[in-house]
């Protein structure tokens, strides 16, 4: 138990540093916002340069924090802080605003600032990846960010809202809000305001899908379920050939009311070429459905971290 708590932490504390890293280096000079309390926190730094990104973000939070602490517990509160804390302070080191480690803005490397001047889309690319990766292990191991996180829990709890539909509210709210903020104090001379704010809904939509598959897994596995009169054969084939195991599950078909023997088996995905000939070979007629498997556990397979 100990130790998974300190790996939970460890990569609570890679997926943070991960997220700072993303935010400070690809996103805030970009001026493109991936919503969330970040956005918020990076519309203040665009209105008065002299408010660092992560410490506007931490101090936002903490209000927030203390009130999902008393509507929703202690349950969250460790990881909680301690991730977005992480993230704060990385954001303001790597984009030299803490005092006295200014030495250490990744943001005016030479890369950054070419890709910024010349590969706008793929500098958003890697910052959503590298976001989306950092969310991805901090979600996994029951941590979470603070800020749109706990009210979409709040509302959850209290209103019977999804998070998911609420955080997507408001995050485009926020994209929005830091849209008009850009136009009306022109702080993108080299970009049209609302060419941000397409680039910021790709790259919430990138972010969100590298969360699902960091949270689901990737499909590395699939499930087959075969349906036909040489389910002996088959099986036998599956278990000597492919050295896979297999499950027999009785069915019945609907139209012609006759019992019939199922296989389910689950392969790699080498595996199903392989597959497929051995059924062909065996029983050209078998009604095989193949299906993606996000994660497996037990033998044969690698569990997933």
């Amino acid at each position: 138990m100990k130790n998974q708590v300190i790996k939970d932490y460890l990569f609570i504390l890679v997926g943070a540093l991960l997220m700072g890293l993303s935010i400070s280096v690809f996103m805030i000079d970009a001026r493109v916002i991936p919503g969330g309390i970040s956005g918020i926190a990076m519309s203040l730094h665009y209105l008065d340069e002299s408010i660092p990104t992560g410490l506007a973000l931490w101090l936002m939070n903490i209000p927030l924090f203390l009130w999902g602490v008393k509507e929703l517990g202690w349950g969250f509160a460790k990881r909680t802080i301690f991730g977005f804390s992480i993230s704060a302070f990385t954001i303001d080191v790597l984009h030299g605003d803490f005092p006295g480690l200014e030495f250490m803005a990744l943001n005016k490397s030479t890369a950054i600032v070419d890709l910024l001047e010349n590969d706008f889309l793929f500098l958003i690319i890697i910052g959503a990846v590298l976001l989306g990766i950092g969310m991805g292990f901090v979600l996994k191991h029951r941590g979470t960010f603070g800020g749109a996180d706990v009210v979409a829990a709040i509302l959850q709890k209290r209103y019977g809202y999804k998070a998911g539909n609420s955080i997507m509210v408001m995050n485009v709210f926020i994209i929005t809000f830091a849209t008009i903020i850009i136009y009306v104090n022109d702080l993108s001379p080299h970009r049209p305001a609302l060419s941000l704010a397409f680039y910021a809904f790709l790259l919430t939509f990138i972010i969100s899908r590298i969360i699902d598959m960091m949270i689901d897994g990737f499909d590395y596995a699939r499930s087959a379920l075969i349906i036909s009169d040489k389910c002996d054969v088959i099986s036998d084939a599956i278990l000597n050939r492919l050295m896979r195991g297999a499950t027999a599950l009785k069915g019945r078909g609907l139209y012609k009311r006759t019992e019939k023997d199922i296989i389910m088996t689950v392969i790699t995905r080498r595996e199903i070429i392989p597959l497929k000939a051995l059924i062909k070979e065996i029983d050209p007629d078998a009604f095989v459905i193949i299906s993606t498997v996000h994660e497996v556990l037990g033998e044969g397979f690698k569990k997933r971290t």
